[in-house]
């Protein structure tokens, strides 16, 4: 990764990651990578930072890298509302103009969603108001592709390929089971000192059919959209979780509280730098 070329690239651009908090993860290693060769002078950069939006900026190359907060790409009641929690959560699945509006007129668009819809087998799911008082519950895999659909009509209405690139983050997979790579009595990734090494590992981390949906809707979109397949590889990074040295609730996790890695353990999210710096090198070899 050549900070001083990914910075000529981006010369007088916007450069947005539109997703979860692991894409907000994608979005802080890249600031990192590009911040090494941005003068650490007043005026020579900003950042400003809010629940839904982050931007930061490079005066010298008028260059933005923002992240816009959107876990479902589509609406939902529990957008803003994290402590909602996964029961509480409703879709609007054919709903997402609310964040699309966001990111129009960015250069470079880099979308992921996946995890926030492998929370339960079923995902609460309405068409039209958030008032009204029914919703439909759906299989995840399909509440998925109706979300996926949506968000790839919104694409195909409102981004002009000449001018925008857009990619999408394949399943970034979560090590919740230390018996999928034999560690029996394991606590999932607490302690993991080293990559699975076995060849074509596959763990239950990553959902297949709801890798087969997004491979598929991606596949039937008129604007060309790049899929960076980063899954195998991730699927052998069990050593590279951020485990006990995490935060809860935006606080740091304590050191009684890392006494405690049955409950504190966090096998979804990755140290930075490490897995998501490996994600930004394939996004800057296509740029």
């Amino acid at each position: 990764f050549d900070p001083v070329s990914m910075l000529e690239k981006l010369r007088g651009k916007r450069i947005m990651f539109v997703g979860d908090s692991l894409q907000l993860g994608q979005w802080l290693s890249f600031v990192c990578l590009v911040n090494s060769a941005v003068p650490d002078t007043p005026g020579a950069k900003s950042m400003e930072r809010s629940r839904t939006l982050s931007v930061y900026t490079v005066k010298e190359y008028n260059a933005s890298i923002e992240f816009y907060w959107a876990p479902f790409l589509v609406e939902s009641n529990s957008d803003r509302n994290i402590a909602l929690g996964a029961g509480g959560r409703v879709l609007h699945v054919d709903a997402i103009e609310e964040h699309g509006k966001h990111w129009r007129r960015a250069d470079i668009l880099v979308f992921d969603s996946y995890v926030w819809w492998m929370t339960g087998y079923r995902i609460k799911s309405v068409w039209g108001s958030f008032g009204d008082d029914g919703y439909e519950e759906l299989d995840a895999w399909v509440a998925y592709r109706l979300g996926l659909k949506t968000w790839a009509n919104w694409v195909d209405s409102n981004v002009d390929p000449a001018t925008t690139r857009v990619f999408f983050m394949s399943i970034s997979t979560t090590h919740m089971r230390s018996e999928d790579w034999g560690r029996e009595g394991g606590i999932r990734c607490y302690n993991e000192t080293w990559p699975i090494t076995q060849r074509g590992y596959r763990g239950s981390g990553s959902d297949r059919r709801m890798m087969e949906v997004m491979s598929d809707v991606l596949g039937r979109m008129r604007t060309p959209v790049t899929l960076l397949n980063i899954t195998q590889l991730t699927e052998h990074r069990v050593d590279a979780h951020v485990s006990v040295y995490t935060e809860t609730g935006g606080l740091l996790v304590t050191d009684e509280e890392k006494a405690d890695p049955q409950r504190y353990t966090d096998c979804i999210h990755w140290c930075i730098p490490g897995v998501p710096d490996t994600w930004n090198r394939l996004l800057y070899a296509h740029l």
